[in-house]
């Protein structure tokens, strides 16, 4: 019998903190550039986004804070993020024609941040 209680109680805890972690940051998501897509490909899907797409690319611009590195990978990273996180509540996925990934690693850097918007 106390046996049982003792998983009882253990299930109410464990379940009590999937709860308490998920009303918290638990599930925060970040879209980046995959690390296996060519630069070429990653600029076509930069453009895109920070055209067409409506991200705010204006960090990754010569003397702001997510210029550097200036890599096509690492501006790609900001740009999707910054799509991603703007649009994902409307329905936007991250994709960006398989150039991009999701991660629960929070890739922001020095003076970088990337966003983060809780899901609605």
């Amino acid at each position: 019998m106390q046996s049982a209680l003792m998983r009882i109680a253990l299930a109410l805890l464990v379940f009590a903190l999937i709860l308490q972690r998920y009303n918290g940051q638990m599930f925060e998501e970040w879209c980046i550039a995959d690390e296996q897509t060519p630069d070429d490909e990653l600029q076509r899907a930069l453009d895109w986004a920070c055209g067409r797409g409506g991200a705010d690319c204006r960090k990754i611009q010569r003397g702001q804070p997510c210029y550097l590195p200036n890599t096509i990978r690492d501006h790609a990273s900001y740009a999707f993020n910054n799509y991603y996180q703007k649009f994902k509540n409307k329905g936007a996925t991250c994709y960006f024609n398989a150039a991009a990934m999701v991660t629960d690693l929070d890739p922001s850097h020095g003076s970088c941040k990337f966003e983060f918007t809780p899901d609605n």
